[in-house]
């Protein structure tokens, strides 16, 4: 049987600037009598979570899809704004058929997005994902859904909160604390902005807290794990110990040690591995990142004689090879961290306890602990385009090519479309900083070129 091609779904869900399509209201009530009815499984009463960021636009979604879920037959348990890893915790720990996070991560607050977890707490797969948007578009998805008697009902989770914060809590090392530590916690006045805090402060530590003040509006606004630099320099100005920046849902961070300095995904993925490993704890021979992560980061793990298995971009991807590879650890430059030990998707807290950890058992300032490698200088060049990718030129796909041949050994080339965005994504990483300079400019010059001239014919072509 062909699986169905996604057209609403991306790498993350589904996406998109709020109140229009496909982030409407009218929208998000077919997915939810959609999703309704592809969860409608067992003689059982069927139950879905739905949790939030704190953009306006919640407000609208949340509804609609509630709406949705209740039209299929499904009971609702709302839980408000909390991380989207307390989500796909609360479905396990409920035993609720399905769970949904309404956010678009780091997005601003214009955008929203919607994403699907199953009963198991892992995001769903492409195929799950297609079979759902064809049942969207199904002309007689009316007509099954419950009847007058047998529609949900919703109810709100009033303790979630505190599950997510015991969960979180119980990751830390039985046995330490966070007493005489100073952290400063940017939570992108998102989702994370109550528990996020309660967590460190219950654990020990003196917090400084940043953009824990949500308005609807302000939701990664020159705040979080996209925009660290405040982060970076409160940390000296505070004189913290480490400071820790999340976004907007709280599944990914940014860390800065306390002379400023950031410390990134890759560099949190190597930490935490080698201190799993020399513990005994890391599985699978290694661990898993995307095709974004640092070549630095995987000589460094070769170094140790431990494998960096890569995934497409997207923590779901990661969580994929992790499964796959039996890996307990992943993540992604970006910041994302999958420790399938504690979690089932990504988390940004749990991941910075790890760290916060491995601070206090050494006993050394983050600037000499955080850094494990050095990095092999690399360049990410994001190009907006209207009309044909312009991947598909031929003349783009020789210079891609050629481009990696002339690196070889020495660095290597990603040019790839944005599953969330219209963007061309232009990377490349050498030994020789003038050599991988020299690479992206090349590329991102000639995929500009393409790009508006594809524009200019759909101009055309509308006229």
């Amino acid at each position: 049987m062909t699986t169905p091609a996604r057209k609403l779904f991306g790498t993350d869900g589904i996406r998109g600037t709020a109140n229009k399509p496909p982030m409407d209201a009218a929208t998000a009530l077919r997915l939810g009598q959609a999703a309704g009815r592809f969860f409608n499984r067992g003689n059982h009463r069927h139950r879905v979570v739905i949790g939030k960021d704190t953009r306006l636009s919640g407000y609208m979604i949340e509804p609609a899809l509630t709406a949705g879920f209740i039209g299929a037959g499904m009971d609702v348990m709302i839980v408000g704004p909390l991380p989207t890893p307390a989500i796909a915790l609360l479905t396990r720990s409920l035993r609720a058929d399905l769970g949904v996070m309404i956010s678009a991560s780091h997005n601003p607050y214009e955008d929203n997005g919607i994403k699907l977890f199953g009963p198991d707490g892992l995001k769903l797969s492409d195929a799950e994902e297609a079979q759902i948007e064809a049942l969207m578009v199904s002309s007689d998805l009316s007509d099954h859904l419950a009847t007058p008697g047998k529609l949900g009902r919703a109810s709100r989770i009033e303790d979630a909160p505190g599950r997510y914060i015991e969960a979180a809590k119980s990751s830390f090392p039985k046995g330490r604390s966070l007493e005489g530590k100073r952290i400063v916690l940017d939570c992108a006045n998102g989702a994370a902005y109550k528990v996020a805090p309660t967590v460190l402060w219950e654990l020990g530590a003196e917090v400084v807290s940043v953009a824990v003040a949500p308005d609807g509006l302000n939701i990664n606004r020159e705040c979080g794990a996209t925009a660290p630099q405040k982060l970076a320099e409160l940390v000296k100005e505070r004189r913290a110990d480490l400071g820790i920046a999340l976004d907007g849902d709280a599944d990914r961070l940014v860390l800065s040690d306390e002379q400023g300095r950031i410390v990134d995904g890759d560099q949190i993925l190597a930490l935490i591995a080698g201190s799993w490993h020399r513990d005994g704890r890391l599985r699978g021979g290694g661990i898993a990142a995307t095709v974004m992560s640092n070549l630095g980061l995987e000589r460094h793990l070769q170094g140790m004689g431990l494998a960096l298995h890569r995934a497409k971009v997207g923590d779901r991807y990661v969580a994929e090879v992790m499964r796959e590879t039996g890996c307990n650890l992943g993540g992604e430059q970006s910041g994302h961290m999958i420790l399938s030990d504690f979690a089932t998707t990504g988390d940004g807290l749990v991941a910075a306890l790890q760290v916060l950890a491995l601070l206090v058992e050494e006993g050394r300032p983050a600037s000499e602990v955080c850094r494990r490698f050095d990095p092999l200088p690399q360049k990410l060049v994001n190009i907006r385009y209207a009309g044909a990718s312009p991947l598909a030129d031929e003349a783009v796909k020789q210079a891609i090519e050629a481009a990696g041949a002339r690196l070889g050994s020495r660095g290597r080339v990603l040019v790839r479309a944005s599953g969330t965005e219209p963007l061309i994504r232009v990377m490349a990483e050498a030994e020789d900083q003038a050599e991988m300079q020299a690479t992206v400019e090349d590329l991102a010059a000639l995929i500009r070129a393409r790009a508006a001239a594809g524009a200019a014919r759909k101009v055309q072509a509308a006229e």
